[in-house]
């Protein structure tokens, strides 16, 4: 039953209910990017490397793993009680006694073995996606760089405190320009973030009058500033429109949420960072990205705050980040770094909880980021004896 003259043997009975008028039997149309987020869609392409990833996230140090790494005596002790996690034998041939920074190079390295395990099996759009992941990373580089030239930093010095993840070619020449166009035309031009650059020179091109021209003249303290925030600005637009518009489903819901977070993150530490500076309410304004919980009306009332109780005044409606600031003042920015590692962290946890989308790959590299700041306070804690600071991280699972 149900054969028909023309066709493959299998498609009768599709073939059939698609023509029949009763409207329930109609497909429902689809939003943009639906299909990707679709079980059949996904997995076909992304199926494996999730439940990679899945298994990778399975190895995150727990509460329990935290607990016996604080009863340690020394660092050595640590990368003994390391070996008992998904760490293993990452230590293997340093010798004693281990230094916090060895510690934090070589996870560092065993995160970005993992990360490029799946970068490079991953095909479009989530290969473009894993890009996107790196262009952060791409951005602390260049501004350490920057930074570091300006203080007469040796650049080989530099070049070795910077990300695995966001090395890219010309980058140990972003010492040796002294302006942003410099800086753009030598080393950006052909760069991933080369386009986030000319963002910032086209944003910052008109100077006020009577005053000089924010990132575009010397590269000073706060030019370099603005230039980091401006690039992040452009970063975290141009990756939410990307999920937004080219991914979709499920990834464009977690993603859209986890960047607009560090969307607001960005605009609150913009604005109590900028209280001592020549930065005006308009120049903070250019600074804040467009998107997030605190776009636009929250941006505004933060663009005109002068001093941290104008800042928690202005953060009272949103429930997220009520308490950001309630017990932290200007100097304390450790505490204020911490709430927002809370909420980061709640987010990508959560990313775990859906299945078929992308933001496993993003929320599993910034929880295993966090495990190495969580290993490497407690590895100072041990170092320094400031044992009574060492509960002092963001515990995960």
């Amino acid at each position: 039953h149900g054969e028909v003259a023309h066709g493959p043997h299998l498609w009768p009975r599709f073939a059939l209910a698609f023509d029949l008028s009763t409207p329930r039997l109609q497909p429902a149309p689809q939003p943009p990017g639906a299909e990707m987020a679709s079980m059949g869609y996904f997995n076909v392409d992304n199926g494996f490397l999730e439940a990679v990833v899945r298994g990778f996230r399975s190895g995150i140090l727990t509460a329990a793993d935290y607990a016996n790494l604080q009863q340690c005596d020394t660092v050595d002790d640590m990368k003994l009680q390391l070996q008992g996690t998904d760490y293993g034998n990452f230590l293997q041939g340093e010798p004693s006694p281990l230094s916090t920074n060895t510690l934090a190079l070589k996870c560092t390295q065993k995160l970005v073995e993992e990360f490029e395990h799946l970068r490079v099996q991953a095909v479009e759009p989530m290969a473009t996606f894993m890009e996107y992941v790196t262009y952060g990373y791409m951005i602390d580089n260049l501004m350490l760089i920057i930074t570091g030239a300006l203080h007469d930093r040796d650049t080989n010095e530099l070049m070795a405190k910077c990300h695995p993840l966001g090395m890219f070619e010309g980058l140990s020449a972003a010492s040796i320009p002294n302006t942003a166009k410099d800086l753009y035309e030598m080393v950006l031009v052909e760069t991933p973030i080369g386009p986030y650059f000319t963002d910032v020179l086209s944003l910052w091109r008109q100077p006020q009058v009577g005053e000089r021209q924010p990132g575009v003249e010397d590269l000073d303290e706060l030019n370099i500033e603005i230039i980091r925030n401006s690039l992040y600005k452009a970063y975290l637009e141009d990756f939410h429109d990307f999920v937004k518009t080219k991914c979709g489903g499920e990834t464009a819901e977690i993603m859209g949420g986890i960047l607009e977070l560090e969307a607001d993150r960005r605009a609150i530490n913009i604005t109590v960072n900028s209280f001592e500076t020549e930065l005006s309410k308009d120049d903070k304004f250019k600074l804040y990205p467009s998107i997030g919980q605190l776009h636009p009306e929250g941006t505004a009332r933060l663009a005109l705050c002068t001093d941290v109780d104008q800042v928690r005044a202005a953060l009272d409606p949103y429930q997220d980040y009520r308490n950001v600031l309630v017990e932290a003042g200007a100097g304390e920015e450790k505490s204020v770094e911490n709430s927002f590692f809370e909420l980061e962290v709640q987010l990508n946890k959560d990313a775990f909880e859906q299945q078929f989308h992308y933001g496993l790959f993003w929320a599993y590299v910034k929880l295993r980021e966090q495990e190495i700041r969580n290993i490497v306070w407690i590895a100072e804690c041990i170092s320094q004896d400031q044992r009574s600071q060492i509960t002092q991280y963001v515990n995960i699972f």
